[in-house]
Parts: structure tokens; sequence; C-alpha cells
């Protein structure tokens, strides 16, 4: 099995990695980003090649004595593979991945990792490097990712991940990508709200409920009531024109990302240079 398989297989995947405590979601029979990071989190801890994908060893693991999430494990992530070993803002993928979840293993974000590396990233990594006496440059490189994989602890007191850009807050601006990302691979459903299934007005209500803040439910009284913005920033909500006048939307997250509830992909993350969004984009509002 592979991420964008779907059926039955797919369930009982999930159901094992949700007994074995991998898997935290709704059971959807859907292998999306939420499915793959459980299997890839199966596979470090149980010392399998990381891929991400369900093949003849993972089954077998599975079906055996598998460990659980928190068992402890001997190996660290590795360093991105490829190139000259470097990860930075732009870029995403398993790279990114593992660079985000060492970050997040030290303490340095709490978002769950998105495979893009944005601003939020971008902060933390410059927040690692600045608190152990490298070079700040928000880059990932061999330097980074060896302190990131040594023996140095997390800080005591693990710093707020800061964000980037406007928003009346920092924790808020944080907190909603956390909760954003959490809902990766959550199917579409029309007229969803609840992670269960979102349509892309239902999903982004309920993110921005989880942090406090009241939205409207449709894109349209969601554009009408928004503050105007000349570009997005983090938390911000970008609009499109699929049906004529805003009809979809999603939650801004740097770097030319957003987070959404698509009716073909379910939550994700685009690009809004992406071939579909960018002729349809009507802009940003800030609804916090």
């Amino acid at each position: 099995m592979s991420p964008g398989d779907r059926g039955n297989q797919v369930s009982i995947l999930q159901q094992q990695l949700k007994d074995l405590g991998y898997y935290s979601h709704a059971v959807t029979g859907v292998f999306g980003p939420v499915t793959e990071r459980a299997v890839r989190d199966f596979q470090r801890t149980n010392q399998i090649g990381a891929d991400g994908l369900v093949g003849p060893q993972t089954h077998r693991t599975l079906a055996s004595s598998p460990k659980r999430a928190g068992d402890s494990v001997t190996t660290t992530p590795s360093a991105p593979s490829g190139g000259n070993g470097i990860v930075r803002q732009g870029m995403q993928g398993q790279q990114v991945t593992n660079l985000q979840q060492l970050l997040r293993d030290k303490g340095y974000m709490n978002i769950a990792p998105t495979g893009v590396f944005g601003d939020l990233t971008y902060q933390a990594v410059r927040k690692f490097q600045q608190d152990h006496s490298l070079a700040v440059d928000g880059i990932a490189g061999p330097a980074t990712f060896g302190a990131l994989q040594g023996n140095t602890s997390a800080p005591s007191k693990p710093s707020t991940p800061p964000s980037s850009g406007g928003g009346s807050g920092g924790n808020f601006v944080t907190n909603v990508v956390n909760s954003a990302s959490n809902h990766l691979g959550v199917p579409y459903v029309w007229g969803g709200t609840s992670p269960s299934g979102f349509d892309c007005s239902g999903f982004i209500q309920y993110v921005f409920k989880e942090n406090g803040v009241n939205t409207p439910r449709t894109v349209a009284n969601m554009y009408s009531s928004g503050t105007n913005v000349s570009s997005p920033s983090v938390g911000d909500i970008v609009f499109f024109d699929t049906t004529g006048g805003p009809s979809h939307a999603g939650i801004y997250i740097g770097n030319n990302k957003f987070v959404h509830a698509g009716s073909s992909t379910g939550v994700t993350v685009a690009d809004l240079n992406n071939s579909y969004w960018n002729p349809r984009y009507l802009g940003a509002k800030r609804l916090h």
C-alpha cells in the first residue's frame, strides 16, 4: 500500500496503527499524509526503512510483535540524502519532514511535520542555531543536522515557535498552523464540519474554533466579514473563485502555501502558484 490508495485494506492498516498508538485520527480508508506519517513513525520505531510504503516487511512486523509508539528505539532520523545535504526555505518533501521531526523532538516546533519548509520552520531552525552557537542563517546543513542528531538536549523550557508575518498574536498563529496540520489527510465531505470529514469552510471554522475564534460558516460570509490585507501572512485566509465569486478558501501557512480541504484531495497543502489556484485567486482576509 502507498499514499493515494483507498479501501478496506487501508482501513485495516489505520486501525492497526491506531491500536499501536501511531495513528490518532478517524479510520477513513484513505491513505493520505496523516497515514503516511503514521507508517513512517511505525517504521522508524521498529527499525524498518522509513519510506512510508507498506510492503512485505512492514506487513510482517505489524503481524508479529511490533513496538508501540513511545517504545525506545536506538536509531535516530538520518540526515537528508541526496544533493549537498542542505534543506532550506521553499523546499518540501521527506527531507523537510525529517528536519521538522528533529526540531519537534528538541522542543523547537510544536506543529505536526508537514513536509513544507515555510516561515515557521525557518524561524525554528534559526532559533535552534542561535541556542547552539551555530551560524544563524535558517538553513539546515550538515552542522545543524549534526547538532540536532547529537546529544544536545532541548531547552529546559522550550521556546514557543516564533511566527512570521502579521496577525494578532504569535501564539494564535502558531496554534492555528498546528491545528490545521493535525488534520492533514482528513477526507473531504460536502457540508462536513468535523475531523471525520470537512468541506473547505467547515475546515477553517473548526480550526479557528479550536483556537478560540468564531468564524462565519460559508466562504462567502468569511470573505465579506474578513479584514482586507494586501498580501497574506501566516494564519490569514486565502480565497478563490471556482464557481463565481468567493467559493473556496484555505489557511495561509507561509511561503505561498496554504492548507485547505479540497474536494478531490481532502485536507492537504497546496501552492498559490499552482496552475489551477493561481488564476482563481481573489485575495486574502484576516479573520482573527
